[in-house]
């Protein structure tokens, strides 16, 4: 029986620019990050009001993997908030460019989307 996700993996084409994506602009916090000699590669766990969420990678060399429209694969990463439009003002004044805010047809719930740095789907969902 499955309890939870554990966690969600995320290969960044340019580790630093994601590092600091998701650490300064998500406010996600680093548990522990390592560096791989043998795959030449950084692996830094993340973490969301206490629980780890997110292994970011490195790997030099990485395909591409397209993301829109709709592609194949996972669709997005949620992430629940109290007050979206706060949490849209707060990314639009770090630079980060959200889709317009949308109303969910079947829950009445309003989200909008927006991208990390390599173009993954990422979604503020309104509880």
């Amino acid at each position: 029986m499955l309890n939870s996700v554990h966690h969600i993996a995320i290969i960044a084409g340019d580790y630093e620019r994601s590092k600091k994506f998701y650490t300064e602009i998500l406010g996600l916090h680093i548990i522990a990050e390592v560096y791989r000699e043998e795959r030449d590669s950084w692996k830094l766990d993340l973490a969301l009001n206490g629980q780890y969420i997110i292994e970011l990678f490195s790997f030099p060399g990485a395909p591409a993997r397209p993301s829109r429209p709709e592609a194949i694969g996972l669709r997005h990463l949620a992430f629940s908030v109290t007050d979206l439009d706060q949490e849209v003002a707060s990314l639009t004044s770090k630079g980060v460019s959200c889709e317009a805010i949308r109303t969910d047809p079947y829950t009445g719930k309003r989200f909008t989307f927006f991208s990390d740095p390599d173009g993954l789907p990422l979604e503020l969902y309104e509880l």
